[in-house]
Formats: C-alpha cells, structure tokens, sequence
C-alpha cells in the first residue's frame, strides 16, 4: 500500500504534462526517481497507466462534440467542416506507426528505456526537434486538423514514433512534426489531442492486461486519487493549452526541458557522488 501524497504529486505531474509538449512519461520517471519509489514496483508501474487513461478522460470530454463526428454523429446546428474534415482514416494513418512499433518494441522500452538517465537524453532530443518544428515550419496549408491530407497525417504518425523513447514527449512530437508538414501550430495540437485517445488507450490497455494481477483491493482508494487528480489537472491544462497555443511558441517548451535536463543532471551527480 503507497500513501496517498504520492498518489496526488504523480496525479498531478501526469494530469499537467501528459498534453504539454514535456513528456509525462520523463516527468512521472523522474518524479517516481525523486520519490524513492523502486523502478521494480510493479503496482505503480500500473497506477502510472491508470492516470494516464484519467488524463485521456478529458480529453474526451473537451472535443466529444469532434468525436461523434468522426462517426458521423453531427449537431445538425453546427457549421459544415472546411476541407472536408478530418475522418478515421486520418486517424488510423496518424495511429498506426506508433502502435505497431510500440507493440513490437514494448519489452524492451519499458526494461531499458525507463530510466532517468534515458529521460535526460529524450527532454534534450525532443526539445531540439521542438525548435526544428518552430524555426523550420514551411508554409501552413493546413490552417485547422480539418484541412489535413492524408500525407499530413502520416508525416505526424511517422514523427509520433520519436516519442517511444521516454522523455521525448507524444504531443511534442506530434505537434513539431505537424508543423514541418504544413500544418498551423494550433491545427496541429488539436490533432494531437484526438489522436493521443487511441493511441494511449491501446498502450494503457496493453500494460493493463500484462499487469493486473499485481494489483489488490487495497490498492483502490490509492489508483482512485491518482486518477481523479489526473483528471482534473489534465482538464485545465488541456483546456489553458488550447487558449494559449497561438502565442505560446513551441521553444518555450523547449527551454524548460532543457533547464529540467541540466537541472536533474546536476542532482544525479551530487546524488552519485554521496
């Protein structure tokens, strides 16, 4: 049984960072580091993929509207969507890079990747490939997700396999990559946002499967403050991101990661050297 402080800070470094070009998985990594939880635990290993799927929650309910359309379930009051509008094809392109080489790559990335010492390398990679996205974009022909080619869409699926190295960040590679597309910074995060749902469900699901049967009724009141955390944080910050994603430039983000790399670097050291 874990108490339940370590339950609200990982809930709330996961509902914070999961949609924020950061990397949740780099952040929990090295919260969980700071926390002494063992890398070995295999129940927080587990309550890390239940968070995860409360962050997913809100962003369900943030674009349910978009997602009944992908069924073909409109608002009869809503205006027609430009360019045709996104559909599921654009969706199983974006998805099925990162599915297929996660599924084939899972063993490994979970024992070797999962370090903080992996995470360092993935935050500096992936704020590099944040300023290429920023500083690189051609021409936006895609100012909105519904103005997306199917080419588009797999551009960003391909650049979404960056992220299986922890640290580098899903939505962060997702949205640098739209860019380098043609797709608007804005237009781009919203598609990131949609297609994080499968994606991490997949994932989660899977690790679900593999690791159930480490868990207990004990651990409940514990995976329940984790999850609602995540939720709630995940609901503001998605929702502060979408506000703030036309002027907020993606080498902000780049920045912080590469203060939080050197930042935990220098703690790594001193703590290696006691």
């Amino acid at each position: 049984m874990h108490d339940w402080w370590i339950a609200l800070i990982i809930g709330i470094v996961e509902g914070l960072t999961e949609f924020l070009p950061v990397s949740s998985t780099g952040h929990m990594i090295l919260t969980s580091h700071l926390l002494h939880v063992s890398e070995s635990d295999e129940t927080m290993k587990i309550f890390e993929v239940v968070i995860q799927l409360g962050a997913i929650l809100a962003v369900v309910i943030l674009y349910w509207r978009r997602l009944l359309r992908l069924f073909g379930i409109r608002d009869k009051s809503a205006p027609a969507l430009p360019g045709g509008g996104m559909n599921l094809l654009h969706i199983m392109i974006a998805i099925a890079p990162a599915l297929l080489l996660g599924y084939l790559l899972h063993d490994f990335i979970k024992d070797v990747l999962f370090s903080p010492e992996t995470v360092l390398i993935g935050l500096v990679a992936g704020g590099v490939f944040l300023i290429i996205g920023e500083k690189q974009q051609p021409g936006i022909t895609a100012p909105t997700m519904e103005q997306l080619t199917y080419r588009q869409a797999l551009f960003i699926g391909i650049s979404q396999v960056l992220s299986l190295w922890p640290g580098f960040s899903r939505s962060g590679a997702t949205i640098a990559g739209g860019m380098l597309a043609g797709v608007s910074r804005a237009g781009a995060a919203d598609f990131t946002f949609i297609i994080a749902i499968p994606v991490m469900v997949a994932a989660s699901g899977f690790d679900l499967l593999k690791g159930y049967k480490f868990l207990s009724m004990a651990d409940v009141p514990f995976f329940a403050i984790g999850f609602a955390v995540s939720f709630l944080v995940a609901l503001l910050a998605v929702f502060s991101f979408i506000k703030l994603v036309g002027r907020l430039k993606l080498t902000h983000f780049a920045y912080y990661r590469f203060v939080i790399a050197i930042i935990y670097l220098i703690y790594l050291l001193a703590t290696g050297l006691e």
